[in-house]
């Protein structure tokens, strides 16, 4: 049984509504890999065996019947601790447990739920969501299981998504995305990550960290897998058959890849530049056209980034509004980046939030001539939990993390990240891919084509370290 967990979600849905499986087979095997690694790895603050065995009893039943509520009946998913979920408290990643409004279930929980797919825990995130690295000093940050020697971060903020993805225990992660919280932990550990475009999922039931950039998203452990995924829950699709056969016309000879943009290719740590080019030049000879095309945008969106943006000053307004006494336990990191932008006259923020809508609008122009603009995900290799520790290193390695992923969200577009390959110091690197707001299944077809050329994570990467059984 332990072979099946290995298997794409396709094949693994096909499985258990055909009765070759089951979805309390399929749960055990999730739970003994989450027993055997949890431990090491620290994906999760919150788990409950007995309550998803009931989960996945229900999915059983429904399947013994010959029935089906959806694609994704009997699959475990790990949600991000921003999420509401019946069951599970909700803490956003703070020490404090949030008021129970917060576990409300919103419609992207609510869709899984109605599914039967199995939520099989909370996993850890960066209190409120706000941080690319990957720390909670209360929860413990989880562990990146591509290195056995040294304990590396995850990435954040959905730090413990895509490690639950590694241990075995979820083949489907929910997380969000801000600046880059579903992208960077995805590239950061070898999985695939999408930001969905702003508006497209709803956000209510999710503990908000900015109300102009939030997004949810997934992160699975091949661009297959998120294709199914994304139809299995977008209210457009809700039948991954339907997306599928759209992107079946989809070939290499029809995309054109931007690379231009210097500001996303510049002070990239050793062997990351050089692993995703070697990418996009297997893709080139497969018959994708690649261009010097450039996004301007991007430099304006870093510098918005490195200002504050408008995010700083949101999260400080929901604190006051809703959480007020939440602020003494926050940790000294976040409270910083928090006060940073707290502070900002309104004028500054009205401003900040205008200047992002006039990079939106301009940046769609860009993509009248390329189906895709491409960059390294993360510039930076995930760094040793030590080299993190002081205030003034993790600021300085947290915009970093955020550099390049943060320019999906101030200029409105969708954004997917595969990994590629193994940098110098023998951790993965993404391929990250831009499109326009709305354009999910372009983007997931390009995605999808580059995947079939290069092979997934376990093809191209092998299997962590602290992942080999």
């Amino acid at each position: 049984m332990t072979t099946i967990l290995q298997q794409p979600l396709k094949d693994i849905a096909a499985a258990l509504a055909s009765g070759q499986a089951g979805a309390r087979a399929l749960l055990s095997a999730a739970q003994d890999c989450h027993r055997r690694r949890t431990a090491v790895l620290g994906a999760y603050m919150a788990w409950h065996d007995e309550m998803i065995q009931h989960q996945a009893g229900a999915a059983d039943l429904v399947l013994a019947t010959g029935g089906s509520l959806g694609p994704l009946q009997g699959i475990p998913v790990s949600v991000k601790d921003h999420f509401g979920v019946k069951g599970f408290p909700t803490y956003a990643g703070t020490r404090q447990q949030l008021p129970a409004a917060w576990e409300r279930e919103g419609p992207v929980v609510s869709g899984l739920r109605r599914q039967l797919a199995v939520l099989v825990g909370k996993t850890v995130a960066v209190e409120l969501a706000f941080g690319g690295i990957g720390l909670n000093h209360y929860w413990g940050s989880p562990r990146n299981p591509w290195d056995g020697d040294d304990y590396r971060v995850s990435g954040g903020s959905s730090s413990g998504a895509g490690v639950s993805l590694w241990e075995g225990s979820a083949l489907l992660a929910l997380g969000t995305d801000t600046g880059g919280s579903v992208r960077i932990p995805a590239s950061m550990t070898g999985t695939v990550g999408l930001k969905t475009t702003f508006g497209r999922w709803s956000l209510e039931g999710i503990v908000p960290l900015s109300t102009t950039l939030d997004t949810p998203g997934i992160l699975t452990r091949s661009v297959a897998d998120a294709v199914f995924a994304f139809a299995a829950m977008d209210p457009a699709w809700g039948e991954p058959a339907a997306l599928e056969r759209q992107l079946a016309g989809l070939t290499l000879n029809a995309v054109r890849i931007g690379t231009g943009e210097p500001s996303l290719w510049s002070d990239c740590d050793p062997g990351i530049v050089e692993t995703v080019d070697e990418a996009l030049q297997s893709a080139v000879r497969a018959g994708a056209r690649r261009c010097e095309h450039a996004l301007p945008e991007a430099a304006d969106a870093i510098h918005l980034l490195r200002s504050g943006s408008v995010v700083s000053a949101e999260c400080d307004a929901f604190l006051e509004a809703e959480l007020p006494a939440w602020r003494a336990a926050l940790d000294p990191i976040v409270t910083a980046r928090i006060s940073d932008g707290g502070a900002i006259p309104v004028r500054e923020y009205l401003l900040r939030r205008t200047r992002i809508q006039r990079l939106q609008r301009a940046a769609r122009e860009r993509f009248q001539a390329v189906t895709v603009v491409a960059a390294p995900s993360v510039p930076i290799t995930p760094p040793r939990l030590a080299e993190v520790e002081r205030l003034e290193d993790y600021r300085r390695l947290n915009m970093l993390s955020l550099r390049n992923t943060c320019v999906a969200n101030f200029l409105g577009l969708c954004a997917l990240t595969l990994p590629v390959g193994l940098d110098r110091a023998g951790m993965p690197v993404g391929l990250m891919l831009m499109a326009p707001g709305g354009a999910e299944e372009t983007l997931l077809g390009v995605g999808l084509l580059l995947e079939r050329e290069l092979g997934t994570a376990r093809e191209r990467l092998g299997i962590p370290p602290l992942c080999r059984d």
